[in-house]
């Protein structure tokens, strides 16, 4: 009998740090569940994850709704009768500062960057203590750490709620163990398609790196599943930055 193949479910799938960790898991021998908004760009990245031989399944969703968290870890246990593995990677940018964030805009960045892993921790941990095993793992920032490189694109709001990630890491790791691993990853200035700035000043950002680079989101899918895969793992409540040394903080 073919061992059953494991699951990682992944929110804010369809491009960036997300799709790159998707891709990596798919190569480890994961299954994926992709979460997002972009339909378009979701459809692509699941083409590629069948292409190297994952089973995927695809959930157009904001992961603020926690009404849809639990419906979509609902109906992929249906679907695949497991989830081994939670990727909270969702997030959203929040470049204003104090003086010019509306109540609206505040509790917006909140809810995509910090609740939404309540969302989906939720349902998910249920699950994977009845099964007794399991990793969750969520993406923060540096931003949590510093406060926001100068640098950087978002201020104090997303900082608040990356920090946030932080706390509820190292209290879920001891509510959830020792059956569920949970930690975090805290990546610094890493170059993507989405990221337009970033690229376009690539060389001041990388004087402040001590790696003298700015990081690519393969440097951070690949903590991801280190993280997912080690056995046996020895690493909870734990925050672990992917920064290249970033001392420009």
């Amino acid at each position: 009998m073919a061992q059953q193949r494991k699951v990682a479910l992944v929110t804010g799938a369809a491009r960036g740090i997300g799709k790159a960790c998707a891709m990596d898991l798919a190569r480890a021998g994961y299954d994926i569940v992709l979460v997002d908004l972009l339909t378009a760009e979701m459809e692509d990245t699941q083409q590629l994850l069948q292409a190297i031989g994952a089973d995927t399944l695809t959930f157009h969703a904001d992961v603020a709704d926690y009404t849809r968290a639990a419906e979509i870890a609902a109906a992929s246990l249906v679907r695949f009768g497991r989830i081994d593995v939670l990727l909270n990677n969702a997030g959203l940018s929040a470049p204003e500062g104090i003086l010019e964030m509306t109540e609206q805009g505040f509790d917006r960045s909140l809810a995509i960057n910090l609740k939404s892993c309540f969302n989906y921790i939720q349902p998910v941990a249920r699950h994977m203590m009845a099964r007794g095993e399991g990793r969750i793992i969520s993406i923060s920032s540096l931003n949590a750490l510093s406060g926001g490189v100068t640098a950087a694109v978002s201020k104090f709001a997303y900082a608040a709620a990356k920090a946030g990630i932080l706390g509820m890491t190292r209290a879920l790791a001891k509510e959830l163990g020792p059956s569920i691993m949970v930690n975090a990853i805290c990546p610094g200035v890493i170059r993507t398609e989405v990221d337009t700035n970033i690229t376009e000043q690539a060389e001041r950002f990388s004087k402040g790196i001590a790696l003298g680079r700015l990081g690519c989101a393969d440097d951070v899918a690949r903590l991801v599943t280190f993280l997912a895969t080690s056995e046996p793992c020895f690493i909870t409540g734990q925050t672990l930055t992917v920064d290249g040394f970033q001392f420009n903080v």
